[in-house]
C-alpha cells in the first residue's frame, strides 16, 4: 500500500478531484499555501495499490497544468531605496510524494 501526497494550484483542484474519483481512488483534500510565492494550494491524499501509482500519478499531470504568472520581487537600488519589480515565474504543475503505508484501516 503507498500514500501519494501530491501538491497542486487551487486552480485544478477540482479538475483533479473529479478525475481521480472518476478512477475510483479515493482522495482527502487538504487547504495549503505554498511558502514561496504564498499562494493558494491544494494537498491531496490518497492511499492506493502500489500497482495504482503510476496511473494516479498521470491522472494528476494529466489536470494541473502550469502558467506563467508575474510576482512582485523587492530590488535595492542604493540609498536604502526599494522598489518592487514584476518577474515572471512559472506556477502550477504537481509535485508528488509517494511513501509506504505500514498499516491503513477504514473504519
Amino acid at each position: 500500500m503507498k500514500l501519494i501526497f501530491a501538491i497542486v494550484n487551487s486552480d485544478d483542484s477540482s479538475a483533479v478531484s473529479a478525475a481521480l474519483t472518476k478512477e475510483g481512488y479515493f482522495v482527502t483534500k487538504l487547504a495549503s499555501t505554498g511558502g514561496f510565492l504564498m499562494s493558494g494550494n491544494t494537498t491531496f491524499l490518497t492511499c492506493t495499490e502500489e500497482e495504482k501509482v503510476d496511473r494516479a500519478i498521470e491522472i494528476i499531470g494529466d489536470h494541473s497544468r502550469k502558467r506563467k504568472q508575474f510576482v512582485s520581487s523587492s530590488a535595492g537600488f542604493g540609498m536604502n531605496t526599494y522598489t518592487a519589480l514584476p518577474v515572471e515565474v512559472t506556477v502550477g504543475g504537481a509535485t508528488i510524494i509517494v511513501t509506504d503505508v505500514e498499516r491503513f484501516e477504514k473504519l
